[in-house]
């Protein structure tokens, strides 16, 4: 029975958190690169290091926002101590629709659709909608993925 239970454990965490970062020592992390701070895929917006006392370690501060949800996250490691990286893909698809309850139907280079992307609130959202829906233009969104989440990021118009 623990075994069972221990399967479902790492499925329940999903895949998302062992692949999809890599290790990296903290004084290798630099400024607008990505780390995970407190389980969260964050953009490195600022980071100071300081020496600690004499046999202590040199800190690093680490101050990111988060690349879904755009909250501010900060973190305190040693210098010395590896933190994960999140692996951050972007894509760009071709947008055919935007559903009624708020998704993005899109079209992938293979031809395939993908109808799991909702439709970002804000400056993005409104983006889209001004050149998909208001201009009728041929919209590419790009959509960036990391840690087993994906967001529409950016729209432009595309070319035939």
């Amino acid at each position: 029975m623990a075994e069972e239970h221990h399967d479902f454990e790492h499925d329940a965490a999903g895949d998302a958190g062992a692949s999809d970062t890599f290790p990296m020592q903290c004084s290798a992390l630099r400024k607008n690169g990505h780390v995970v701070i407190k389980g969260r895929p964050c953009k490195i917006v600022d980071m100071s290091t300081s020496k600690t006392g004499k046999h202590g370690h040199a800190k690093v501060h680490l101050v990111g926002i988060d690349i879904f949800t755009g909250k501010k996250l900060e973190d305190l490691c040693p210098s010395t101590h590896n933190m994960d990286v999140p692996v951050v893909k972007r894509s760009e698809y071709t947008l055919l629709d935007i559903t009624d309850d708020g998704f993005l139907s899109l079209m992938t280079a293979e031809g395939d659709t993908k109808d799991d992307v909702r439709m970002p609130e804000g400056e993005i959202g409104a983006k889209i909608t001004k050149l998909f829906k208001e201009e009728e233009k041929d919209t590419l969104i790009t959509i960036q993925t990391a840690m087993g989440e994906e967001a529409a990021i950016d729209a432009k118009e595309g070319t035939k």
